[in-house]
């Protein structure tokens, strides 16, 4: 099956290769790491709640969905942006989208880290 025209990076100055390596290490940040240790903070630490207003309402209201659905959706529209850019040949709007994700992904999980150690 081959996505729309719309959804590839074909005919774009950007490579396959690197664009999934980005979104791996923003995928293992964001997705993986902070998703971890936010869960770990929420059901095992009575001292520390989310910080994060729109998070702890979707904790609060879906669970631990609630927290796994929102990240999704951000990491959805933040790879359409990136997408959306390569195809307008924006290395900026192709490269940020990754970064941003892997840059507060690495800080919110070693800050959970800390707040898990004590």
């Amino acid at each position: 099956m081959q996505l729309p025209s719309w959804l590839r990076l074909a005919g774009t100055p950007f490579d396959e290769r690197e664009f999934s390596r980005l979104w791996f290490v923003a995928t293992a940040t964001y997705g993986v790491g902070d998703v971890v240790t936010t869960i770990a903070l929420i059901g095992f630490s009575e001292k520390v709640r989310e910080a994060n207003p729109l998070v702890r309402t979707a904790v609060e209201t879906l669970g631990n969905a609630g927290l796994v659905g929102l990240k999704l959706a951000v990491f959805l529209i933040f790879i359409f942006v990136s997408v959306d850019a390569a195809q307008r040949e924006d290395r900026i709007f192709y490269y940020l989208p990754p970064i941003v994700l892997t840059v507060m992904g690495t800080f919110t999980t070693v800050y959970n880290i800390r707040l898990l150690m004590g």
